[in-house]
């Protein structure tokens, strides 16, 4: 485990952001979407260009999500560092809709921003999610983004079976049966 990434129960989330195509409105050379994306405090994704900077988290299929989780640096980045973003989903670039506004006040380490409508137990279901800085500490043009990690609720696997399956499909073929005569 990397230094600094917290180790955090997830017993009932699971990362997904793996399963996205990940875009950003611009980057410096060297500094590209890729590097929100190793593992590595060390290293951050730099826009290049005006407010608001954006992320862009597609999905290929509508994915239920649960939280997005940044980790930001005001002790390293100072400028650099957001102070407040915006967090948007829709199933396209055409209708997507603010879930979340957070200010961010000297912020170093994660931030965990909630996905569900309206902080309850259902979860936000969605093709794409986008994260837009609006603004950085002392009024900084360019933002720093060290690492983004996006998570869906874990799925629950049915009772008494070795696998878990996530198809109905699957879970109607996934009982054997005796099935011998008397």
């Amino acid at each position: 485990m990397e230094e600094g990434f917290e180790r955090e129960d997830e017993s009932e989330k699971r990362e997904i952001g793996k399963l996205a195509v990940w875009s950003v409105s611009s980057a410096k050379p060297g500094n590209g979407v890729e590097l929100l994306r190793d593992s590595n405090l060390e290293t951050y994704w730099q826009s290049d260009g005006a407010q608001p900077h954006l992320v862009n988290i597609q999905f290929q299929k509508k994915v239920r999500l649960q939280q997005l989780a940044i980790y930001v640096d005001y002790k390293h980045d100072e400028s650099y560092t957001p102070n407040k973003i915006s967090v948007r989903a829709g199933n396209s670039f055409h209708d997507l809709r603010e879930i979340k506004q957070v200010d961010l006040f000297e912020p170093v380490g994660w931030v965990r921003v909630s996905l569900c409508p309206n902080d309850s137990i259902e979860f936000l279901r969605a093709f794409l999610v986008q994260l837009a800085v609006l603004s950085n500490h002392q009024n900084g043009r360019d933002t720093h983004i060290r690492q983004i990690k996006i998570y869906g609720p874990r799925q629950r696997p049915v009772i008494g079976q070795q696998f878990e399956f996530t198809s109905a499909e699957f879970i109607m073929y996934s009982t054997a049966t005796n099935s011998t005569a008397c």
